[in-house]
């Protein structure tokens, strides 16, 4: 029997479900071969379900949150693979924020950054980025602050942190970048579709509950739109209509465009990871569930 769920959001983990779900089963049919396998689908959680599944561990990093100030961020890591597993909302994450520190136009990805960084310290090969419940619209240009790069304004000072201060990039320098990010592959576990820029963009469809005002959405949009033309000038290639870049404020054309990473559904990768379709070979019984079936399900 395969006992394969998701968390229960407000009442248990899925590692938590799956070990309630398992203890009745063994009262029941004490000679069954029980399987937990707890799953995730790349939002909360996440770490949680594939380290349990996974025999990984904990790492902890002190890092710069959203508005600057520190966090303690913590992330996942699977020594026999390399692969490191890091939740944006640990570092980046609206969960941060009091409803009257959100603000869209400054908010930064620079945290995630240094945990990227601080996987690369550890030898990490595989970096898969779980992109859900950012507080951010700076199309990640923060995380790539962190890794090296350099984003100037016509009078070749650097930036601010934030998406509003990307209207006035001039120049890109990615010579920095650390070096041992092109022997990573990063996979983007992001379950939306939507470009960078535009009606349907990442400033229009998330910067409201992000704190931005209508005023506020146009002028990131404009930004975002305008950074990505650099972008295009630097790297030769523009991937802002590409299916995702417009996830996490822009996170997904960062990591699309500099770090040439792939995107998968969040569920998939941790099917992956957790070694779920292995496990189902030969199961005469799979349970799964979530806290509620709804429409998303």
């Amino acid at each position: 029997i395969v006992i394969a769920p998701d968390s229960f959001k407000d009442s248990l983990s899925a590692q938590g479900v799956a070990q309630a779900i398992a203890t009745g089963l063994r009262d029941v049919w004490p000679d069954a071969q029980l399987i937990e396998c707890p799953m995730a689908d790349g939002g909360e959680g996440t770490i949680e379900a594939v380290l349990a599944a996974c025999d990984g561990q904990w790492m902890k990093n002190r890092v710069t949150g959203p508005l600057g100030e520190p966090v303690e961020a913590q992330w996942g890591w699977l020594a026999e693979t390399r692969t490191a597993i890091i939740e944006m909302a640990m570092a980046s994450g609206l969960q941060l924020l009091t409803l009257e520190q959100r603000d869209a136009t400054v908010t930064t990805t620079y945290g995630t950054g240094e945990l990227i960084a601080a996987a690369l310290e550890v030898g990490a090969q595989r970096i898969i980025l779980a992109i859900g419940g950012s507080a951010t619209n700076d199309a990640g240009t923060g995380m790539l602050s962190a890794l090296g790069a350099r984003f100037l304004d016509s009078n070749d000072e650097p930036l601010p942190p934030g998406g509003l201060a990307l209207s006035r990039v001039a120049r890109i320098e990615v010579e920095h970048m650390d070096s041992r990010l092109k022997d990573v592959q990063f996979e983007v576990a992001a379950d939306v579709n939507n470009p960078l820029c535009g009606v349907q963009g990442a400033s229009h469809i998330f910067g409201p509950q992000k704190g931005a005002s209508p005023e506020q959405v146009l002028a990131l949009d404009t930004a975002l739109g305008h950074f990505a033309k650099r972008s295009a000038d630097v790297l030769g290639k523009d991937d802002s209509e590409h299916p995702g870049s417009g996830a996490a404020g822009g996170m997904g054309f960062a990591a699309k465009a500099y770090l040439n990473a792939s995107f998968r559904p969040g569920v998939e990768v941790v099917a992956d990871l957790t070694g779920l379709a292995d496990a189902l070979e030969g199961a005469d019984l799979v349970i799964t569930g979530e806290g509620r079936f709804d429409a998303q399900t």
